[in-house]
C-alpha cells in the first residue's frame, strides 16, 4: 500500500504524521523531495520554477510591454 500524505515541518526540522491506519511499531518509508536551494538558481531557473508560465518569454516582448505601460502614464 502506498499512502501519500502532506505534513508540516515542525521546529527543528521534525515531521509528525498522524494516521489512524498506521500501527504502533510499524516501519514506514518516508520519501522527501530533494531540497532546492533557490539562492543558487539563476534567475531564469527561479522564474521557470514558479506556478504557471511566464507571460513574456523574450526580451523584445518585455521591452514592448514596458514601453506600452510607460506610454500610458501620460494619459
Amino acid at each position: 500500500m502506498v499512502l501519500h500524505q502532506m505534513a508540516t515541518v515542525l521546529p527543528g526540522g521534525r515531521l509528525e504524521i498522524v494516521n489512524e491506519d498506521l500501527k504502533q511499531g510499524q516501519t514506514v518509508e518516508v520519501a522527501l523531495p530533494e531540497p532546492t536551494d533557490r539562492r543558487h538558481l539563476p534567475i531564469i531557473g527561479i522564474l521557470n520554477s514558479g506556478p504557471g508560465q511566464r507571460m513574456l518569454k523574450a526580451a523584445d516582448e518585455v521591452r514592448a510591454c514596458l514601453a506600452s505601460e510607460k506610454a500610458s502614464w501620460g494619459r
